[in-house]
């Protein structure tokens, strides 16, 4: 007769294990501890061998009937169940020893070396939110590039187009570890580019004046009427052209005013590597006017209601706004008038990069750069101050002395 879930659930432990039959071979071993094992008694190649199919009721019967059938289905076709399973158990940890979740985490322990806690938490925090949910079980060796492109898309329709291209470039990274370490021969990252799968996205254009407007800009900036730190936040920005995030989150443990030049450090950067600013005469002039006002705090830019912070992204833009600036210049714009300007007068453009964080930069080439182009660039620096000194009084867009590396 065939066991009832009912019959399982009463039956108590006794003196000695017995076993309750559900035909075939199949039954229940209740132990005198009162544990319930499904058990399977069958004979190969002329020896006789004991299967587990679990316990009760972890596995019910239903569950235990069906791990029955395909085992002695197995026999039939003269395979040792129990050796099956447990090939399958060796191939199964074989492939997970070699999943892309395990290749990629000794991937991100490998490559996280050297690089800021900040930068390596926000891979890591991308690899798992990103990447992993759509590979992480799939053996390394067997992923194909349109299962990339199909994880590239499913990020992306999220309106996340800069992740979904990082998490292929990072993909990628680990598929070549893979390779390094001989648990794949291929990189199927390499085999595709983030314009085969994404629409190309339209380039943002930072409004700014014109080159022949700037003396205006900066009488107006100058006259501004609101706070003294808001305007003195403007001549620092016109100044130094570095960043609307570098520069109001600046604090004044990172000036040396003696020195001539702001440190900001690496995890303040878009590039992640450390970036000095050679800082001119005028330069420290914003900067001692301004130590008078918020010497105080941490902050060079706090915020009006809330000094533990520094002051809002919007409060150069809003600034301008009120100047009769709107669509017409950012914050951002400074930049890219700084760049136009120095270009056109000769100066060299990996100092002109260098100065703007654009250029690629490692931790060797930032090192070497840094020692090789801070002079000419603190020279470019100061005639930048001095041209801009130049246009505030004289109104005329006189050239400034260009300085050719």
């Amino acid at each position: 007769m065939a066991l009832t879930d009912i019959e399982i659930q009463k039956a108590k432990a006794g003196g000695s294990a017995y076993r309750l039959s559900d035909g075939s071979g199949l039954f229940v071993w209740i132990t005198p501890a009162g544990g319930k094992l499904w058990r399977w008694k069958y004979r190969f190649d002329g020896k006789e061998k004991l299967m587990s199919f679990g316990d009760y009721p972890t596995v019910p019967l239903a569950l235990a009937r069906e791990r029955f059938k395909e085992a002695r289905e197995l026999l039939a076709k003269g395979i040792d169940p129990m050796e099956k399973r447990k090939t399958d158990k060796k191939a199964k940890l074989a492939l997970s020893a070699h999943s892309f979740q395990t290749i990629a985490h000794q991937w991100q322990e490998h490559w996280k070396v050297g690089k800021s806690p900040r930068h390596a938490d926000y891979v890591k925090r991308r690899l798992e939110t990103d990447i992993l949910p759509c590979l992480g079980a799939r053996s390394i060796s067997e992923i194909d590039a349109p299962e990339l492109v199909g994880m590239v898309k499913t990020i992306a329709a999220r309106g996340a187009r800069d992740i979904a291209k990082r998490a292929l470039e990072t993909t990628g990274q680990v598929f070549r570890y893979a390779i390094a370490h001989g648990y794949s021969r291929r990189n199927p990252a390499s085999e595709i580019r983030p314009s085969d799968i994404l629409q190309t996205a339209r380039k943002v254009n930072y409004a700014r004046v014109d080159a022949k407007e700037l003396p205006a800009l900066l009488k107006a900036i100058e006259l501004y009427q609101g706070t003294p730190i808001t305007r003195l936040a403007m001549k620092l920005m016109a100044h130094t052209f570095v960043r609307t995030s570098e520069l109001i989150g600046a604090k004044w443990a990172e000036f040396d005013l003696e020195a001539g030049r702001w440190d900001i450090p690496a995890e303040r950067m878009k590039m992640r590597t450390p970036h000095i600013v050679p800082l001119a005469t005028q330069t420290i002039e914003v900067l001692e006017r301004l130590q008078t006002l918020t010497g105080e705090s941490d902050w060079l830019f706090p915020g009006d209601r809330n000094k533990q912070k520094p002051m809002s992204n919007n409060t150069i833009l809003k600034a301008l706004e009120r100047m009769d600036y709107k669509g017409r210049m950012t914050g951002h714009g400074f930049r890219g008038l700084a760049s136009t300007i120095l270009h056109e007068r000769g100066y060299g453009h990996e100092h002109i990069e260098l100065q703007l964080a654009h250029a690629p930069r490692n931790a060797v080439s930032a090192a070497y750069n840094h020692a090789q182009y801070l002079e000419p660039r603190a020279k470019m620096m100061q005639e930048w101050a001095d041209f801009l000194e130049n246009m505030l009084h004289g109104g005329k867009l006189v050239p400034i002395r260009a300085h050719v590396a």
